[in-house]
């Protein structure tokens, strides 16, 4: 019996291992990097060799695919890839924990979800994906707000450009402010109030010396 149920073992322990890992998470896409050195030469070789044959249709292909890859490098949107307000909005709330999207301009979306978590990072990159495939996301700002915040820090909306990092934004796109209160100011008010909460300790500390002192006193 035991040999039987070690030999099921192995067998289970040898199906694990052949099969395939899961595949890897997948991420919006990214701007503002460097052209890739290795395919921006594989495109330039290839449009030569189109030159030198007469083929026109391949050698427009790897142009328009250098011409693309430097816009990207640019950070400069693809304006024959406009993304339809309509069907973002909607791609968008397919998303976990979206509540409601709705456009402030040209650039930002709003997006509405329903707690403190979904307040994060991970919403603004599946919005992203959602939006893939309507158009070129890298004229799209998500601007995340939590519905369901109880005091102003968790009410502070998280913005980032789909294909930038935290803080960029694409050739000529304007960053919007979309709180009340600046992240600046808001850190302002932050550490006075923590500054004054402080002071209020520290005279609470010395008011409660001074009384434990007073009462040594008069038992002396």
């Amino acid at each position: 019996m035991m040999i039987r149920v070690k030999y099921v073992a192995a067998i289970v322990l040898a199906i694990s291992a052949c099969s395939p890992p899961p595949p890897p998470e997948r991420k919006p896409q990214r701007a503002g990097e460097p052209m890739p050195v290795a395919e921006t030469a594989a495109r330039m070789a290839k449009a030569r060799v189109a030159a030198v044959t007469g083929d026109r249709e391949a050698m427009r292909k790897e142009i328009d695919g250098m011409s693309k890859d430097m816009l990207r490098s640019m950070k400069m949107p693809d304006p024959s890839r406009r993304i339809d307000r309509e069907r973002a909005r909607e791609a968008a709330r397919t998303v976990a924990n979206v509540r409601s999207a709705v456009w402030l301009d040209a650039s930002n979306l709003l997006v509405m979800v329903g707690s403190h978590d979904a307040r994060s990072e991970a919403t603004i990159d599946a919005v992203c994906l959602a939006l893939e495939p309507l158009g070129d996301t890298l004229a799209v700002v998500v601007n995340v707000q939590n519905a369901a915040a109880r005091n102003g820090d968790e009410a502070e909306t998280l913005s980032r450009n789909c294909q930038l990092a935290q803080g960029d934004r694409a050739f000529l796109q304007p960053e919007r402010q979309v709180d009340v209160l600046s992240p600046k100011l808001r850190a302002q008010v932050r550490d006075q109030q923590r500054s004054q909460d402080d002071d209020a300790e520290r005279r609470r500390k010395a008011e409660e010396a001074a009384r434990i002192l007073e009462r040594s006193t008069r038992e002396m």
